[in-house]
C-alpha cells in the first residue's frame, strides 16, 4: 500500500484551518479498503489498485477528494468528489471513507459495488 503525506505546512493560505487534518483522518480510513492515497496540498488523492481506471491517463480507478465548506449547510466542512459533488460532512470520516471506497469499487464490509 502506498501512502504518501506532506507536512502541515503544505497547506495554503486560502484552505479552512481544520481541512489538512480532516483529509488525513480520512486517508488514516481509507487504508482500512485497500486503497492508495497521496495527502497533497488541499487534496487527497484516492485509488483503487485493484481497479482498472476509465482510459489511458487514468490506468487505475481514482479521484481527488478535498475538503472545504458547504455554504448550504451554513459554511461546516465537507468532503467534496473531483466533480465537486459533496460525500459527507468532514467530521463523518466513516461514512464519507466508505462513501469513496464504494464509488471506486473497494471491498467494504457491506460488499463491493459490483455485487
Amino acid at each position: 500500500m502506498e501512502t504518501r503525506a506532506e507536512g502541515s505546512d503544505a497547506r495554503s493560505e486560502s484552505e479552512h484551518p481544520d481541512a489538512y487534518g480532516r483529509l488525513g483522518a480520512l486517508m488514516s480510513r481509507l487504508h482500512a479498503y485497500g486503497l492508495e492515497t497521496d495527502l497533497r496540498r488541499g487534496e487527497l488523492v484516492v485509488i483503487n489498485p485493484k481497479v482498472p481506471g476509465c482510459c489511458v491517463d487514468l490506468p487505475r480507478a481514482a479521484d481527488t477528494i478535498t475538503c472545504r465548506p458547504r455554504e448550504d449547510d451554513g459554511g461546516r466542512l465537507w468532503f467534496h468528489t473531483s466533480w465537486g459533488e459533496p460525500i459527507a460532512q468532514a467530521n463523518h470520516i466513516i461514512d464519507a471513507a466508505l462513501t469513496v471506497a464504494t464509488t471506486l469499487r473497494a471491498p467494504t464490509p457491506q460488499g463491493s459495488a459490483d455485487e
